[in-house]
C-alpha cells in the first residue's frame, strides 16, 4: 500500500509540474539571452526596405534592437508606434532602446521637437507605446558641448528628461563618445555627468569603442560607478594606426574581460554597433554575431 500511495503521490506531483513549467516556464527555462542590434549600423537599408532589413536583421541571430532617428513627427523608420512594434515582434525582435538628441540646436531657427528639450513629454508616449524600456541621449554636437559649467546644465536637463520618463517605467540613459573624456580645467565633462545627475533618473550607456579610444578602461569606470551602466554598445576598434570600427572581436577591445564585470556595471542589454562598415553592414553584424555567441554569452 505504501509503495502504490507514494507511486501515486509521484505520479500527480510530476503532473503538477509538468503544468505549472507552462505556468512559470522562467523557472524551469534557462533565462533569454538577448543580443541587441543598434539600428544605426544598417541605417541606410532601413531607409529603403525596414520591413526586410529587420527580417534579415533577425535571421542573423538578433532578437533585440535600438533604434535610432526618431524625430517629433512620432515615427520611428516611418511607422506609428504600435505599427513598428508589431513589426519588431513578427520578426521575433524587440525594442528595448531607442536614441534622442538634446535639442539645444536649431534647424533653419526653430526648436527641434522629439528630443531631450523640446517635445520630450510626446517622445516619451511614443517610446512607451513602442514598448521601449530605455531612451538615450545618443549625442552632444559641438555646439552643445561648452565648458564644465554647461555640462552641468545638461545634467539638469537629464535629470528632468528622466522624471518624464520614468513616470511612463522607462528609463533615461546617456551614450558617451570620446568628447566627454576630454580633460577641461575642472575635470572631465563625463565625470560631471555622472556626478551631477540623479542615480534613478539617469543612467549610462557605455559605448565601449569610445571610451577605449579616449584611453580609459571600460572595467575600471564600473567599478569607480557601479550599477550605474544597464546598457552598453558592443563594437570592436581595428588594430591599426586609424583604430577604424571593426566587427566583435576582430579588434583590440578585451571584450572577455568586459562581459566578465558585466554584474558590476548593472548591464540589462547590450547593442552592436558598427558605425561605418569596410562592406555590407549585413556581412559586418553577421561576423560580430559569430563572435559573440562563440566567446561572450
Amino acid at each position: 500500500m505504501f509503495i502504490m500511495t507514494t507511486r501515486r503521490s509521484f505520479l500527480k506531483t510530476s503532473a503538477l509540474l509538468s503544468a505549472s513549467a507552462f505556468i512559470l516556464p522562467s523557472v524551469f527555462a534557462e533565462e533569454k539571452k538577448f543580443i541587441g542590434l543598434q539600428l544605426y549600423t544598417v541605417r541606410d537599408l532601413m531607409k529603403s526596405d525596414p520591413k526586410g532589413t529587420l527580417s534579415q536583421v533577425s535571421k542573423i541571430g538578433y532578437n533585440s534592437v535600438e533604434a535610432a532617428g526618431y524625430t517629433g513627427d512620432g515615427l520611428f523608420y516611418g511607422f506609428e508606434p504600435k505599427e513598428f512594434s508589431k513589426i519588431l515582434l513578427d520578426n521575433g525582435l524587440v525594442l528595448h532602446s531607442s536614441h534622442y538628441r538634446y535639442g539645444e540646436d536649431k534647424m533653419e531657427g526653430r526648436d527641434v521637437y522629439g528630443t531631450i528639450l523640446h517635445g520630450w513629454d510626446k517622445a516619451v508616449e511614443d517610446a512607451a507605446q513602442a514598448g521601449a524600456k530605455y531612451m538615450v541621449c545618443a549625442y552632444l554636437s559641438n555646439s552643445e558641448r561648452g565648458n564644465i559649467e554647461h555640462y552641468k546644465s545638461v545634467a539638469e536637463a537629464l535629470n528632468t528628461a528622466g522624471e518624464i520618463s520614468k513616470k511612463s517605467g522607462i528609463q533615461l540613459c546617456y551614450h558617451n563618445h570620446d568628447f566627454e573624456f576630454e580633460k577641461q580645467e575642472d575635470g572631465l565633462p563625463y565625470q560631471v555627468l555622472l556626478r551631477n545627475t540623479e542615480n534613478d533618473l539617469v543612467k549610462f550607456e557605455m559605448d565601449m569603442y569610445w571610451v577605449s579610444k579616449a584611453g580609459h578602461n571600460p572595467v575600471e569606470l564600473f567599478k569607480a560607478h557601479p550599477h550605474r551602466f544597464p546598457l552598453w554598445h558592443v563594437k570592436d576598434m581595428a588594430k591599426t594606426e586609424k583604430r577604424e570600427f571593426t566587427e566583435v572581436g576582430n579588434g583590440s577591445i578585451d571584450f572577455k574581460n568586459i562581459f566578465a564585470n558585466a554584474k558590476i556595471s548593472g548591464m540589462k542589454y547590450f547593442f552592436v554597433e558598427e558605425d561605418i562598415c569596410p562592406g555590407s553592414p549585413l556581412d559586418s553584424i553577421t561576423t560580430s554575431m559569430g563572435y559573440i555567441k562563440s566567446h561572450l554569452v
